[in-house]
C-alpha cells in the first residue's frame, strides 16, 4: 500500500458501532438486558455499561489489542518499531483500566472479534449470557446448588 492509501484506510477505522460490538449488543438486548454505551465517567470508557449487573463489557478488535494467538492479529511488517510499541502500550492500557474497574467494583468482561466470527458466535453469545447470570447470582447472595452425578441421584422409585 502506498501512504495515502494505507491513510484512506486507518482513517476509515472508528472505535464505536463496530460489526462485533453491534452483534453483542443486539444479543444483550434480545436477551433482555439494558445497558449503556461508552460510559465517559468510567476508566477505558467501556463498551457496554450493565450497571444492574456491575458489568462492563469491552468488545476488543483483535488487530487493535493484539490479541495473542489470534488469526485475525499480524503486526504490520513495515514500520514494525512503531506497531509493536503501540500495541504494547494498547495492551498495557488495557490491563490497567481492567485493574481500575475491578477495584472499582466492576466486573469485566472482554469479548474478542475472534470470539464471534460465525463458527464461534453462538457459544460466545450463550457464555457471555451465563456468566451475565452467574454475576447476578452472586451479586445477589442466591444460594446455587451444586451439580449432581448420575450416580448420586436417589430414584423416587423403582422400575
Amino acid at each position: 500500500m502506498t501512504p495515502e492509501q494505507r491513510h484512506r484506510c486507518m482513517s476509515r477505522i472508528r472505535s464505536k458501532n463496530t460489526k462485533p460490538e453491534m452483534i453483542v449488543r443486539r444479543w444483550l438486548w434480545k436477551q433482555g438486558y439494558r445497558y449503556r454505551l461508552n460510559v465517559k465517567q468510567l476508566p477505558g470508557r467501556p463498551d457496554i455499561v450493565l450497571t444492574k449487573y456491575s458489568t462492563v463489557i469491552f468488545v476488543n478488535g483483535c488487530f487493535w489489542h493484539a490479541h495473542e494467538d489470534c488469526d485475525k492479529y499480524r503486526a504490520p511488517l513495515s514500520n514494525s518499531d512503531f506497531w509493536t510499541a503501540k500495541f504494547k502500550r494498547n495492551r498495557e492500557r488495557d490491563e490497567r483500566n481492567y485493574h481500575i474497574l475491578h477495584k472499582m467494583g466492576w466486573h469485566v468482561l472482554v469479548v474478542w472479534e475472534c470470539q464471534l466470527a460465525e463458527k464461534n458466535r453462538r457459544d460466545t453469545l450463550l457464555a457471555l449470557s451465563r456468566r451475565l447470570s452467574e454475576i447476578f447470582l452472586d451479586s445477589h447472595h442466591v444460594k446455587r446448588y451444586s451439580n449432581i452425578d448420575d450416580n448420586e441421584v436417589s430414584m423416587a422409585a423403582e422400575p
